[in-house]
């Protein structure tokens, strides 16, 4: 037999063997959702090969499903294609008058807000005080030794709402759903640590981690016989900064934790801000203020200086690794604000020109524009509707784009770190997969890439919807299952 009749015939068995795994894979994964738990529930699953361009498995790819978190690959995604890795966001300290020979600002003091979510970014656990540092820095290195007027927060720029379309009241009693503003702190929520009394019924002991927040507290909590399971948790009314603390903690604990959001967060910053210039000597005379939109904003010409956000490829790797969506929505609307022209409509929100920026790059990726459906970045919103199909072409493109290290860097890995760390340790997947998750009350997903036992490398969408789960088993957990078939095909 010649070598090109023997060349033909390898290549046909190895095209044979190659269908014969792709077919093993489809017949497992088949079976693993057709199992009778998940009768009323909906599921949205593609399975991509970024070596052959193969869909190699899908089930209902293109049923419009709500992805929770997935939505972050989006914004992340975003991000890097059209600002690149480099990009940092500059926050301008400007003042209403001159800087005097003497050090004194005979005006006011405006910190320009441009969405900056590095502040305090608690996945990085700063302490509270360090977080002025580089104010504190960039006003002595332009001589200012005395502000004569206010120190003004002004959140103007980023022109959106406090919260996200499509959130529930609910949502804003947690760290989850914070307020959305021009200028951040500490993802706007303070920690409480709630300690137990000398005996059960009687009332927790609480502190407040961080100051200044101007919130007012009300002690509702009492302690629990030993052995109970605390249950604090802290209730705001809108409108109010009265917080309710509610529940209890067992006498032999040590404490318990809970959140309560601030609301105007950008007041939170001006109080907090005039304080450590104070304690570094820098004296102010005037108030602490905010201004945040549709307020008219500062007018204040005089520069003297700015704060530069580390580069974009580490704020994306901040809000995806965790699954942070104050940080994600800041990111967001700053892109959406980043591209206002001098003929943009004023009423124009900046999240609304983030949304058209995400679906002009829908349309590069190839996403059928009915696929993709969003009305805000972080994936609260119960309204935002994608399928599968868009994820795996979104994940296949970013799989060939020059910011592909950045964003795969920005993904949880299995077993190791980010929203994934517990999840999937001592199976295939485990430092193998980088998948974003996603997680609401009837809604799990995980979206992202794995390499197979053969050593082909996949994108992967997986979307479960309306899902009821039996006793002590979460929607998350099919999602893993799912995905450990997958990681596992191939092996021994």
């Amino acid at each position: 037999m010649t070598l090109l009749p023997r060349l033909l015939l390898v290549l046909v068995a190895f095209a044979s063997s190659a269908l014969l795994r792709a077919a093993a894979l489809s017949e497992e994964m088949a079976a693993f959702l057709a199992q009778p738990r998940f009768d009323g529930a909906m599921w949205g699953v593609e399975v991509v090969s970024l070596d052959s361009g193969q869909t190699l498995f899908a089930h209902q790819p293109h049923l419009r499903l709500s992805p929770a978190s997935n939505a972050k690959l989006y914004v992340g995604a975003l991000a890097l294609a059209r600002l690149g890795g480099d990009y940092r966001i500059r926050t301008p300290l400007l003042a209403t008058a001159a800087v005097t020979a003497a050090g004194e600002l005979p005006g006011d003091l405006v910190v320009a807000g441009r969405g900056d979510p590095s502040w305090g970014a608690r996945e990085k656990k700063p302490a509270f005080p360090s977080v002025f540092a580089p104010f504190v820095e960039a006003l002595r290195h332009a001589g200012v030794k005395r502000i004569r007027g206010d120190v003004v927060a002004d959140g103007t720029w980023l022109r959106q709402p406090p919260d996200g379309a499509g959130w529930t009241v609910d949502d804003m009693n947690f760290d989850y759903g914070t307020e959305i503003s021009g200028i951040t702190l500490f993802d706007n929520f303070v920690e409480l640590r709630v300690t137990p009394g000398a005996k059960p019924g009687e009332p927790c002991a609480f502190e407040v981690l961080e100051p200044l927040s101007g919130l007012t507290f009300v002690n509702h909590t009492r302690t629990l016989a030993a052995g109970a399971t605390a249950t604090v948790e802290t209730r705001r009314n809108a409108g109010t900064t009265v917080v309710e603390i509610i529940g209890g903690v067992a006498v032999d604990a040590k404490s318990a934790k809970t959140e309560a959001p601030v609301p105007r967060p950008a007041q939170w910053f001006a109080v907090a801000l005039k304080a450590a210039l104070e304690r570094a000597g820098i004296r102010v005379d005037g108030e602490a203020r905010s201004l945040v939109w549709p307020e008219t904003p500062a007018r204040a010409g005089v520069r003297l200086g700015e704060i530069v956000s580390p580069p974009l490829r580490e704020l994306v790797a901040g809000f995806m690794k965790p699954s942070q969506n104050l940080e994600t929505d800041l990111v967001f609307g700053h892109l959406g604000e980043s591209r206002r022209t001098a003929d943009t409509p004023a009423e124009k929100r900046s999240d609304d020109l983030a949304l058209d920026a995400l679906k002009e790059f829908a349309r590069e990726v190839g996403i059928a524009p009915n696929d993709l459906v969003f009305e805000e970045g972080s994936g609260l919103s119960r309204n935002n509707l994608t399928t599968a199909d868009a994820t795996t072409r979104l994940l296949a493109f970013m799989a060939k784009h020059r910011e592909t290290d950045a964003f795969l860097a920005s993904l949880p890995i299995a077993g190791v770190d980010g929203s994934l760390h517990r999840r999937m340790k001592g199976t295939a997947a485990e430092n193998n997969v980088r998948a974003k998750t996603g997680g609401l009350r009837w809604a799990a997903s995980l979206s992202g890439y794995a390499t197979l036992g053969t050593g082909e490398r996949v994108a992967f969408s997986f979307m479960l919807n309306r899902h009821v789960a039996a006793e002590g088993r979460r929607a998350w957990k099919e999602i893993d299952d799912l995905t450990v078939i997958l990681a596992h095909h191939g092996h021994p």
